[in-house]
């Protein structure tokens, strides 16, 4: 007959290593060491004491990442949809239209003009043009102007 004080629990309870009590005297750590103490975890990279492989290989080269600027494509027929026809476009605009978003934890960025169908007359502050979107600018009568470098 089934009673309450008889039934077997559904789920297995999990075994604590190191926490003592029928599993003998090192509670399944085996003897010594760092893993059998508390606390001792050794990192994905320790080698057992010999010299690591990231400290074996030699460094080499340069890395131009920290000194690069962003550059920022912007195609003309995105322009001419969120600006006004005779408006002055920069780089401020661009960002406060959200056409560009540059990153706040870089420093500085460049925006480059592409494109080569212009469909309003406008100003267009940027640091570099396609010869087909400074051709497009000029047909209808807008204007492709460099921003200077600081």
């Amino acid at each position: 007959m089934v009673q309450l004080h008889t039934l077997q629990p559904l789920v297995k309870k999990k075994k604590r290593v190191g926490r003592g009590g029928g599993r003998g005297g090192t509670s399944g750590k085996g003897h010594k060491g760092q893993k059998a103490r508390s606390g001792g975890s050794i990192k994905a990279s320790f080698e057992g004491g010999q010299m690591p492989l990231h400290r074996r290989l030699p460094k080499r080269g340069f890395s131009n990442l920290q000194f690069q600027s962003e550059i920022f494509t912007v195609d003309l027929k995105r322009v001419t949809d969120v600006f006004d026809e005779g408006a002055e476009v920069t780089k401020e605009a661009l960002i406060e239209k959200k056409v560009i978003r540059p990153r706040k934890s870089k420093g500085a960025f460049k925006v480059k003009v592409l494109g080569n169908q212009a469909i309003k007359k406008m100003i267009i502050h940027a640091d570099a043009f396609s010869k087909g979107a400074q051709k497009a600018l000029s047909d209808i009568g807008g204007e492709a102007r460099l921003t200077e470098e600081k």
